[in-house]
Formats: C-alpha cells, structure tokens, sequence
C-alpha cells in the first residue's frame, strides 16, 4: 500500500481502527502547553525547518532558474509522516528533517509556530480594525495554513498516530475509497487545497499519481497575504540582470526607509517588514551579478538568523511572481538521506505507528509533491504552498543622519520570508528572472 505526502499526504484502506493509545498525542500536548518548553520549542522547530529548507533549496536550485518552496510545509506535512514512521524509517527521516532526539519536541515546536502566526493574523486584524489606528495598509495580514488526513475507509490506522494527526496537527482523519475510486479521490483532495489556498494552488496531485493501492494522504496547504509595513513605488524600466548577465528593463519596485541590514561572505541581508512587525522578507543579495550559486551555497541556518543593523536605505527590487508547476520530491528526499520510507530498497519501509505492517501489506511513502506560488508587489506579498505526502501498500531604531544607504537587487538573489520571533522560514526561494513567472499546469 502506498501513501502519499502532498502537503497534502493520500492513504489507504482496510478493516477498523486499533483502539486508542494516546501517549505520545499526551506527551507532545504536554509539551506545547508548558510556557517556557514552548518557546524552546518553537526556536527547535524552527531550526529543523531552516536547515531541512537550505538543504532541499540547494539541491532543487539549478543555475538560470526560478524557485520557490515551502520548507514549513514540506516539514509540517513530513512532520505528521514521521509521528508514523519506526524503527530505521523513523530515524531516517529525522535526520534529514533535523528533528530533534525527542520527536515530541519537533511535532510541539510545529504546532507552536501554527498557533503564534494565528495569533498574528488576529492582532493584525484588530490593528486595521482599531479606532486610534494611523495611517498603515488597509488589508490585515492572512496566513491560513491547514492540515488533512485522507485515509482508505476502515483501514487499520493506528489510534496513537490518528490522535497525534488531529491533536497536534489539527488534522483530521477523512475517509476516502481510493480502491473503488481513485480519480474522484483525487479531485476532492484537489479541491480542498484549492479551497485552503484561496485557489492558487490547483491540480497539485497530477493524474494516476493516486491508484487503488493508495492508503493515505498527508496534505499540508498553507495561504499568505501580508501587507508590508510601508508601501513601496512602482520603478518603471528598472534594470535587473537576466541570469546574472543579460541586460534587461523591469518593472521594479523602491522606497527609501529603514530596514534591517547585514554584510554576509559574499554578499548582502536586507528584511523588509510586514505590517505589524511579525514577519518579515528577507533579501540575500550576492556582492556579484553571478554570484548567486556560491551564496546559496555557502549560506547557513546561522546566517538567516544574522542579528541586522536598521539603517537608512534607498532600496530597489524588481516586482515578480512566480508560479512553478508541481515537483516531485521522493527522489531527492530519498538521496538525502531516507531510502526506507519509499521502500528502498523494497521491503525496508516501516510505518507501523502508522498502521499495522504485515509479512503480507505494509505502507510506504510512494510521492512527496509539493507546489508554491508567490507574488511580490508595492502593497507586500501573496504566497501559498501545498505538500501532499501519498503513500501506498506494498505487497509485499532611529534614522542614522548619514546619506541612505543604496542597495539594488538587481541581479539573480535568493529570498525567504521569516517568522521574525523564531527566525523560521515559511519560504524560501531564488530569482534569476522575474519576467519569468513559471508554467502552470492548469
């Protein structure tokens, strides 16, 4: 049997459910509900997320192009895998995720980070809506982000891990029938990503990726419209280097201001707040107009957390929007270290905290598929991702008074946009061309 991790993740079928067993649902609730452990959470959570995002930025990132991903949702939709997963499986997929030794700290950290940018999106709704408010955007921050469980109805799935999924993750088991109907499984998985994603990620499983084997489905989506602080102006016919070489004229964006700044080997970091200060988009600017490589590939989880300076800045960037197709991710998650979860080699995957594993059928991990989008404006940005995790059956400060400081990005860079608290980063991607938004598949 196989499921499927889709930030939105497909499971499979059978009998009735193992009677309920909700330690580690206790122990991770514990957790997260301990004020000074949460706190330690979510700075764990957000350190696996980082460098897990860098490591899978830097083997998706190929010269000339494009890229954006979600390395808080991969992680959310991988996280709920692994609450799953045992024995050699299980400490895979914690390496390459960097989970903490107690698994319980990352599932707690993740689901910490949910709830504080929830609380951000509230006190940026009450800011737009107060009475004493002053000048500012008149859009309140958005951030939704939404996991689900799709499972083969009556299939064996273990209680502990059910629990784990909806107390934790918030999300529910929704049985299915993959065996009888795949394709409408599909579309309804489909449609719900749409939904959570205020339409911007549709189609994300593609055809025949669900069959009658499918057992489960991991799905993670995650919506983003914030406002930045200060608008910005329309440059028309900036200059951006085209893959760090051919001249060309874009629609650009500048304002002049205070920003966070920080000289890195090789280049430079500058963040540019979101309304209400909670979060922030980060630019990582090579010192060279081909620089971009050799930044992204020198740069660490210590340098997105580079204590900044604020300082006057005259900054320019170009206006984009980048809407990739669908990747498929288990090939190089895989070669990152976690062959067994994908039954490699056969026989080696271990979901047995999932459901029952059996000399006859067991579950193993057959696509990870993840989609982003985002789009950068004068008003601030709008993003979305969806991860869907399929699995199958086997048979077997003040202004400094100095002349503002002018950075120009114009030259491919690299972007994140951070949780400013913990330093987490909900995206992460490059830009080596911003005429080019990608090619949707549908």
């Amino acid at each position: 049997m196989s499921f499927l991790v889709i930030d939105v993740l497909h499971h499979t079928t059978n009998t009735l459910m193992i009677p309920a067993a909700k330690s580690l649902a206790a122990a991770i609730l514990a957790a997260a509900t301990t004020v000074t452990p949460a706190i330690a959470n979510i700075d764990a959570a957000a350190e696996a997320i980082n460098r897990f995002g860098l490591e899978l930025h830097r083997k998706l990132a190929s010269p000339d192009a494009n890229l954006v991903i979600s390395p808080w949702s991969i992680q959310s939709a991988l996280g709920m895998t692994l609450a799953g997963a045992a024995n050699e499986t299980r400490d895979q997929m914690a390496a390459v995720l960097h989970a903490p030794d107690d698994h319980a700290t990352l599932h707690a950290g993740l689901a910490a980070l949910a709830a504080d940018l929830d609380a951000l999106a509230n006190q940026s709704r009450k800011l737009i809506a107060s009475p004493d408010r002053r000048g500012g955007p008149n859009t309140p921050l958005e951030i939704r982000a939404a996991n689900r469980l799709f499972g083969q109805q009556g299939y064996p799935f273990v209680e502990d891990f059910l629990a784990t999924a909806r107390d934790i993750y918030q999300a529910p088991l929704e049985p299915i029938d993959f065996a009888a109907a795949p394709e409408p499984a599909r579309i309804k998985i489909n449609d719900w990503v749409a939904t959570q994603t205020n339409q911007r990620i549709q189609d994300l499983i593609p055809p025949g990726l669900i069959d009658t084997d499918t057992r489960l489905v991991l799905t993670n989506a995650v919506y983003l419209l914030a406002p930045w602080a200060d608008e910005f102006e329309i440059e028309e016919n900036a200059t951006f280097f085209v893959h760090g070489r051919a001249e060309t004229k874009v629609q650009g964006l500048q304002r002049t201001g205070t920003y966070g700044h920080a000289t890195i080997p090789g280049g430079q970091l500058v963040s540019i707040p979101y309304h209400g200060g909670g979060l922030r988009f980060l630019l990582l600017i090579p010192d060279q107009h081909d620089g971009l490589a050799a930044l992204e590939a020198s740069i660490t989880h210590e340098a997105l957390a580079t204590p900044l300076e604020d300082r006057p800045i005259q900054l320019h960037l170009p206006k984009f929007k980048l809407e990739p197709p669908a990747s498929r991710l288990a090939a190089t998650l895989a070669a990152m270290g976690m062959p067994h979860a994908f039954d490699r080699p056969r026989g080696s995957a271990d979901f047995s905290n999932m459901a029952p594993r059996t000399p006859q059928e067991y579950l193993l991990i057959s696509e990870v598929v993840h989609r982003a989008f985002i789009a950068i404006d004068q008003y601030g940005t709008e993003a979305a991702a969806a991860t869907a995790v399929v699995m199958m059956r086997a048979t077997s400060a003040m202004p400094d008074p100095e002349p503002p400081l002018e950075i120009r990005a114009d030259r491919p860079f690299a972007f994140a946009i951070q949780h400013v608290a913990s330093g987490a980063c909900l995206f992460l991607g490059r830009v080596s061309d911003p005429t080019d938004a990608g090619t949707p598949d549908h």
